[in-house]
């Protein structure tokens, strides 16, 4: 799906009812998620899986970044929380029938930086690939 003005709606639905569109709520990036992650090995920094590299296609409007590929939708949003800049950063499956919301997290204070937003997302959606594969082979 690449239709901009469908994406939208889509974005504009999930972030009306979060409630029901994260039930669980936004994961929020800190020290103890960054271990779970394995992002504070300094080998694993380093390290360049061939796996992580996506292409997308970007949206970029004043109030969000959009990007687009065949498996994901990602809006990844700026804000200030509490007099402090932060991000939130939205995946959705991207599927024929529409964008289906899987997980949502925040980083704010030391934790909101380009970099460690962008390492998140790729750690996230390895795994929600993963899971999306183990899935449809049980089907």
């Amino acid at each position: 799906m690449d239709n901009i003005s469908v994406l939208e709606e889509c974005y504009k639905k999930f972030v009306g009812n979060l409630s029901d569109s994260l039930p669980e709520g936004f994961i929020e990036v800190n020290l103890k998620l960054l271990h779970q992650l394995e992002l504070l090995s300094y080998a694993q920094r380093e390290a360049n899986d061939p796996n992580l590299t996506r292409y997308f296609h970007v949206i970029e409007t004043e109030e969000k970044i959009t990007l687009i590929n065949n498996d994901f939708i990602i809006w990844i949003v700026p804000d200030f929380m509490s007099d402090a800049p932060g991000t939130y950063t939205f995946i959705a499956l991207n599927q024929p029938a529409g964008p289906k919301l899987e997980m949502a997290y925040v980083t704010s204070g030391i934790y909101n930086s380009s970099k460690l937003v962008l390492r998140v997302l790729e750690k996230e959606l390895k795994e929600i690939q993963e899971n999306e594969e183990l899935v449809g082979k049980l089907r």
